[in-house]
């Protein structure tokens, strides 16, 4: 084989390899968590994500974090105006072209009534590869978020119609269901186009406008009555409209805008790294989680004490090891791995755990714990609680390596020297005072713009206090024991929630049945069902000082 042949061939082989390949993936209505587990696969794996909606940037930030791929606007110019077909073609095909696996992020579904066929037409043309990942639909997803089936066994018809002024309505006089978009400003004169047309004014009529989020919000209202019940609703862009007879079963079927703590914005005062969880809790109940960091934890600052407790360990200087925190466990087994060790040096060590979650830590690690209390006893006064005294002919040794915060209290050291063990309380972390949050965050704070505050240590409470002030009179506060609330108290609030255990479940469950209550209430009694931040100026309720 020639030398120019050889170099022909590998030309088109690296032609090959840099050509770009497309994934036209739905996102679908809003909700982030309606992603099929194609869509996040290819996002995980993309080099440029091109966005169609302003939503699009966060949520892929949100399920990628800071070092995902590049994220380009195929949406809006630079002018801000929205792109035509063609230009957002333009912007895909450039992207490819420089040999990158592209993501093209589109709402809904690629194909169904969005500029996929154009842009996939256009990728074709350029000899570009591509694929397209079907997202939810709005048509179907937005109605079902507010519990308005579709069909049903008496009503299998239905028709979706982009609203226009080229629309013949009198096509649409039977009794189908019919689904209308982009009808918001139209939705007056549709709905006597329809009652000319045959549709009788009682004609029940539903409203749903950005569904599938927490800020969703639904109308419903009759042919005769939804302009006028609209306009007082302030109904505005992006909304789906559903006419028929299927509108009367949401209310029995409503499920998404009942949970119990719909569209609440709760402030979440955690570490960075244990945030997310409490918050993936406190969405599933329909809450909008905000974090605010109020702790750092950070290593000691002498780090001596720790290498020798470590090396006690190693050597068999002690009989038990007492985890009393999750950042305890972290804290362990970094040196661990610092010093290049594994599970194998806690050989013939026994094992307490404050609780289930220090627990599951350890079991995460591969330990198992030898003494965890029950129930509500999950504290260091549970774990003093089941902790056997010193027994000079069955315990070898009398010494318990006890890894804590800075800032731990002395009870538990107290009493294991009652039950007779000798203790090498070691700093195992610090946790230091977070930054102060945004300026719009601390007025959000003091002004009660926060539906409820959850507290999962004293520590929180003091620290959201000194770095944001205190929370207004009007917002829910939630704890999670005895500790915290009387921490809460002695820092003027009055606490309304109070977890029956110490764990991140018990927390959000005790505040969802608040939510929960507190709705029943109110619509027992005639009134709106509204949030603890949507409250009149007479209604605020004094704290105890």
């Amino acid at each position: 084989m020639t030398r120019a042949k050889i170099t022909e061939q590998k030309a088109a082989s690296d032609a090959s390899e840099t050509q770009g390949w497309v994934s036209f993936v739905g996102s679908g209505p809003g909700d982030p968590e309606l992603l099929t587990v194609r869509a996040l696969e290819l996002l995980r794996r993309a080099e440029v994500v091109v966005t169609e909606a302003p939503e699009h940037t966060p949520m892929v930030e949100q399920l990628l974090g800071g070092d995902g791929p590049e994220i380009v606007d195929g949406g809006f110019g630079e002018d801000g105006q929205p792109l035509t077909h063609a230009a957002r073609a333009k912007v895909v095909v450039k992207q490819a072209k420089r040999g990158r696996r592209v993501v093209r992020l589109m709402s809904g579904d690629p194909f169904l009534y969005a500029s996929g066929p154009e842009e996939a037409q256009a990728c074709a043309k350029a000899g570009i590869g591509f694929e397209i990942v079907p997202g939810v639909s709005s048509v179907n997803a937005v109605p079902a978020y507010a519990g308005i089936p579709l069909t049903t066994k008496d009503h299998r018809e239905v028709a979706v119609v982009t609203c226009g002024e080229k629309v013949d309505w009198s096509q649409y006089a039977d009794d189908r269901t019919l689904v209308l978009l982009s009808g918001v400003g139209l939705v007056g004169d549709i709905a006597k186009e329809l009652v000319a047309a045959g549709r009788s004014p009682q004609t029940p009529v539903a409203m749903t406008r950005v569904g599938t989020t927490t800020e969703q919000a639904t109308v419903t209202s009759t042919l005769e009555n939804i302009a006028a019940d609209a306009r007082a609703a302030r109904m505005a862009p992006p909304a789906v409209i559903v006419v028929g007879k299927v509108v009367d079963l949401r209310e029995t079927l409503s499920w998404f805008e009942t949970k119990p703590l719909f569209g609440w914005r709760v402030l979440v005062p955690r570490t960075k790294e244990q945030a997310p969880a409490l918050s993936q809790k406190l969405r599933g109940f329909g809450a909008v989680p905000e974090e605010v960091p109020t702790i750092s934890v950070e290593p000691p600052r002498n780090p001596q004490q720790m290498d020798k407790a470590i090396r006690g360990l190693v050597e068999g200087r002690y009989e038990w090891i007492a985890f009393t925190s999750i950042n305890a466990v972290r804290a362990v087994r970094e040196k661990f791995d610092e010093y290049g060790l594994d599970c194998r040096a806690f050989s013939g060590l026994k094992i307490a755990a404050v609780g289930e979650k220090t627990s599951q830590a350890l079991a995460d690690w591969g330990l198992r714990a030898d003494l965890v209390p029950e129930g509500d006893n999950q504290s260091a006064a549970g774990l003093l609680e089941v902790w056997p005294e010193y027994d000079e002919v069955l315990d070898p040794i009398n010494r318990v390596f006890l890894p804590r915060a800075d800032i731990a209290t002395e009870n538990l050291v107290a009493g294991l020297v009652d039950l007779g063990w000798e203790c090498d309380d070691v700093t195992a972390y610090r946790t230091v005072r977070a930054a102060p949050p945004p300026a719009p965050t601390r007025e959000a704070i003091k002004t009660g713009k926060f539906d409820a505050v959850v507290f999962t240590s004293s520590s929180t409470v003091r620290n959201l206090v000194g770095i944001a002030g205190k929370p207004h009179a009007s917002t829910v506060i939630a704890v999670i024991g005895p500790a915290t609330a009387k921490t809460a108290e002695e820092h003027g609030l009055r606490v309304d929630v109070m977890a029956p255990s110490p764990s991140i479940e018990a927390l959000t469950d005790a505040l969802a049945a608040f939510g929960a209550a507190r709705r029943a209430s109110l619509i027992e009694s005639g009134q709106p069902v509204t949030k603890p931040s949507e409250r009149k100026p007479a209604g605020r309720r004094a704290r105890a000082k």
